[in-house]
């Protein structure tokens, strides 16, 4: 038989539980997140420096980033000029400013992650050769 002593377990259990488990679903999310965000960095930067090796207009590579995704801002670090020597190179650098999207952002302070309000800076490379 049931003594009343327990009266309440569960309701304890699940005051315990609770906070791991939205930290475990926060924590997919918020990955999930910063992963979509880290292949469309990537992508863009591929994009960029595929822009800079056809076209070899100085801003070729910005505009083709901007139409990928307006929120990137990219660095041209080489493009390919007029007439590129064989074994050139351009390369490209995209970034992007994540902001966490739950409040697990702010236990990414402890990790180094910033903390929640702060965001993060995903960067993305594309290096393509020059088309000689």
């Amino acid at each position: 038989m049931n003594s009343g002593r327990d009266r309440g377990a569960a309701a304890v259990e699940m005051a315990f539980l609770l906070p791991l488990l939205l930290l475990v679903l926060f924590g997919i999310l918020d990955f999930g997140l910063l992963l979509k965000a880290q292949i469309g960095v990537t992508e863009a930067a591929r994009e960029g420096a595929r822009a800079a090796t056809v076209d070899t207009r100085g801003g070729a590579a910005a505009a083709r980033v901007a139409q990928v995704d307006s929120a990137y801002s990219t660095s041209v670090v080489s493009a390919c000029g007029a007439d590129p020597s064989p074994g050139d190179t351009a390369v490209i650098t995209v970034t992007y400013r994540y902001d966490w999207a739950t409040p697990v952002g702010a236990l990414a302070g402890i990790f180094g992650g910033g903390g929640y309000g702060t965001g993060l800076t995903v960067r993305g490379t594309g290096v393509m050769p020059c088309r000689a």
